[in-house]
């Protein structure tokens, strides 16, 4: 089990970085997105850090307007497909969890049910899956979409959609598969339980052909902001990714997610919130803010209104750059991200910020913490003694040096305070960070009828 009072500490990865410039800067490797060897470098280090989680954020489209901006910030524009890669990285590691994402959206319930058991399989324990419903219209072109379906018709199927990946996950009761050489038999007939689900969404009627799960059910995470997303993630997610900037309104989320759950027949125990948390390290305070103003710079005025056009849901391309953004500009609600449209929102109302000074000021929900190794433990300390969450969403400006950095730098003040293990506790995913295996629905059902 998971260290009582230690934090539980994942890492997000993108090539070169987190910032939008880091691929411009020299101590990143620009063709990182396709270099399985920079790949095992990175988690490889988070393994040697002891983070419980390595992930892999994705949407499943290459953007095809606004290409001009899109060539100066190459996001999602050449990565690997996130199970084929955490697989690949399995074999490279034993003890870091492997999360990826993989949307509700575009994609049947038994594809995914059969990946994430596939890759809990090769793992020994160590797969989790990010469920997310998209957020942005590009997926939905490559799939026979003109744009995306509404939020809450998006969620509704997201729902009905992890209901039958579980149903699949628990086909077979643990140790179905007997491989009995004497009878002649493989597996156990009888604890073999068929799909057979039909809803609004989907129809399946079948079985998973791969033994069950290590892990029973592989983690799911979560990332949702909105009141419907948190009802969701309340009701099915075991780790949840938070984007707030400040610890209050982390706090708040924190307790108002975990209060939910009760409506759900959860216990709270059984959900690890992680913050998002950007941090940039050097050996003085004022070093780390001067080389995250180096990233801002660097950063083209084309890409950082791309930036906030995509999560404002509108263009503002025409609007002055040192000039105050007009509030009758801000659309009337939002169909994608809703956490990020309303931070670029009260930035314009309560601000008053300039075009240019907008652009450079906004990081997507996470403002970057700047310190010394151990400015950065205080605050990480801070947020996580203070009820802000269960732990963190590492997200470094520039890689791999910034996961290097906090390993040899951060991780050891963590440790010596107690916050962070200095050893995996378990072999699964599930067991480093606390989490109940859970039963086989059809066991528990059985156990029920008999008593």
């Amino acid at each position: 089990m998971q260290a009582q009072g230690t934090m539980a500490m994942s890492v997000l990865v993108q090539p070169t970085g987190y910032h939008s410039a880091s691929w411009l800067h020299p101590d990143t490797n620009a063709d990182s997105s396709t270099d399985i060897d920079w790949y095992r470098r990175v988690i490889q280090t988070a393994e040697r850090g002891c983070f419980d989680l390595f992930f892999i954020a994705d949407t499943p489209a290459a953007r095809t307007t606004n290409l001009e901006a899109y060539s100066r910030f190459p996001m999602f524009m050449n990565v690997f497909e996130p199970v084929t890669l955490l697989s690949a990285l399995a074999g490279a590691t034993r003890h870091i969890g492997l999360g990826g994402t993989v949307s509700t959206s575009f994609t049947e319930p038994y594809n995914v049910a059969r990946m994430f058991a596939s890759l809990d399989h090769l793992s020994r324990g160590r797969a989790a899956w990010n469920v997310v419903t998209s957020a942005n219209d590009f997926a939905a072109r490559n799939f026979g979409l003109d744009k995306l379906p509404p939020h809450g018709d998006r969620y509704e199927r997201a729902r009905e959609f992890v209901d039958v990946v579980k149903q699949l996950w628990d086909t077979w009761e643990d140790g179905a598969f007997i491989r009995d050489r004497a009878q002649g038999l493989i597996f156990d007939v009888t604890k073999q339980h068929p799909v057979d689900h039909q809803g609004r969404h989907f129809t399946v009627r079948g079985a998973l052909n791969i033994e069950r799960a290590p892990q029973g059910h592989p983690v799911i995470i979560q990332a949702g902001a909105s009141d419907t997303g948190k009802d969701f993630a309340a009701s099915v997610a075991e780790v949840v990714f938070s984007s707030n900037s400040t610890l209050e309104s982390a706090r708040a989320f924190t307790q108002d997610l975990k209060a939910r759950m009760a409506r759900f027949g959860r216990d709270p125990d059984q959900l690890k919130v992680c913050a998002g948390k950007p941090v940039m390290i050097a050996e003085s305070r004022q070093e780390a803010e001067d080389m995250f103003r180096t990233l801002q710079e660097m950063m083209h005025p084309k890409v950082g209104l791309m930036r906030l056009g995509m999560d404002l849901e509108t263009d503002l391309s025409d609007l002055p750059l040192d000039e105050p953004v007009p509030e009758h500009r801000i659309p009337r609600n939002s169909n994608m991200h809703k956490a990020y449209f309303d931070h670029i929102a009260h930035l314009i109302r309560v601000e008053k910020l300039t075009l240019r000074q907008l652009y450079q000021r906004y990081q997507r929900g996470h403002e970057t913490f700047c310190g010394t190794a151990r400015d950065v433990a205080d605050h990480l300390e801070e947020w996580f003694t203070g009820g802000a969450c269960d732990g963190f969403m590492m997200l470094f400006n520039l890689l791999p040096t910034g996961i290097e950095t906090f390993v040899d730098q951060v991780v050891p003040e963590l440790q010596r305070r107690g916050l962070m293990k200095t050893a995996y506790a378990g072999r699964t995913l599930r067991e480093n960070l606390g989490l109940t295996r859970p039963e086989n629905r059809h066991v528990v059902e059985a156990r029920r009828a008999a008593q």
